[in-house]
């Protein structure tokens, strides 16, 4: 009999000790709770979502605002993300997201400021003392707009598809639209940017900023923000690691102020031709005179920083995951660059 408890007695002990084992282990590959927020408005930040039980894979010391390009939103009409299935790929494996929304139709320098409001917001709620900012096309020149004005709110700028150097199509549309000395062509400019101007009001509204507080469109501010020739005043004035020859590599990874870069970009338009934006990139793509590019910016102009790929088969909407996640089948998904980077970013201490 007493043979049998000591049996038992050894039975339960490894059982518990099995059981604590199993705890330690689930803990190790859990974090704690993480959210997901948009902001609509310079102090004004909603949870969308929360998952209590999360990997902690990217689980980032510092939150991860995402910003958004040219015509762009952070959560449109309450259902479609800009950055589609991102901020739940990165609040799945453990950061807190933000998306935050500023002119979609401005310069990098208005749409720096209206970021910068929120980012002040979301440092103060959250206790955070820096952000690790992810903008897509200009948002990647809108972030480093952040990282010299107030450097101390940054831990890491990650450019996506960004336009360092400008872009070829806006060079295109300045030529021989909006400054064109063709009468027709300039009434062409004025209907266009009328037209992207009331885009971008819609996208405001769409996303929630409240009527009294629409932000400010202007088409030719973007413009003249994006062009190769703007693009050379815009570097001198808010350096960053960039190459010195137009379609060199960077020669270092982070600004003269200490804070690092990294970006990754396409090569792309057509990618999926169940996509309908594929054949417009591909159009567009047109501007950029034989150079690789992804619609609307060449690859040598993305290089800033750790250039962690600017050869994905991707255009300019894949990076995003757009138009709802209708990309190359052949290519690494983009929700993947994500999720690596949120772990290279945790792994150095962002």
């Amino acid at each position: 009999m007493k043979n049998r408890i000591n049996r038992f007695q050894l039975l339960s002990t490894g059982a518990a000790i099995t059981a604590i084992s199993l705890l330690a282990m689930t803990s190790t590959s859990a974090s704690a709770s993480s959210s997901y927020y948009t902001c609509d408005a310079p102090t004004s930040c909603t949870e969308v979502d929360k998952r209590i039980f999360t990997s902690s894979y990217g689980a980032t010391k510092y939150p991860m605002v995402l910003v958004h390009g040219f015509l762009g939103w952070n959560r449109l009409a309450s259902s479609l993300d800009y950055f589609f299935g991102v901020p739940q790929t990165l609040m799945s494996n453990g950061a807190d997201v933000f998306a935050t929304k500023t002119s979609s139709v401005n310069s990098s320098e208005v749409r720096g400021e209206q970021l910068l409001k929120q980012i002040n917001y979301i440092t103060a709620i959250t206790g955070a003392k820096k952000v690790n900012l992810v903008g897509h096309s200009q948002g990647g020149l809108d972030s480093r707009y952040i990282a010299t004005v107030a450097p101390d709110k940054v831990a890491s700028v990650t450019a996506v598809s960004s336009p360092h150097k400008g872009s070829k199509t806006s060079d295109y549309v300045s030529d021989n639209l909006i400054n064109s000395d063709k009468p027709v062509n300039n009434l062409g400019g004025k209907v266009l940017s009328a037209s992207v101007e009331a885009l971008g009001v819609s996208a405001d509204i769409l996303s929630g900023v409240p009527l009294d507080q629409l932000q400010d469109q202007s088409t030719l501010n973007f413009v003249n923000t994006t062009t190769t020739e703007s693009m050379i005043a815009f570097n001198a004035k808010y350096p960053a690691p960039l190459p010195t020859t137009y379609c060199g590599q960077p020669h270092a990874t982070k600004a003269p102020n200490g804070i690092p870069y990294y970006s990754w970009a396409g090569i792309s338009n057509l990618t999926n031709p169940l996509d309908p934006s594929d054949y417009v990139l591909s159009l567009t793509g047109q501007t950029h005179e034989g150079i690789p590019n992804d619609g609307l910016v060449d690859n040598c102009s993305t290089r800033i920083g750790q250039v962690i790929r600017d050869n994905y088969w991707m255009n300019h909407l894949d990076t995003i995951n757009q138009v709802l996640g209708l990309s190359s089948l052949l290519e690494t998904n983009p929700l993947t660059v994500y999720r690596v980077q949120a772990n290279r970013l945790k792994q150095s201490g962002y």
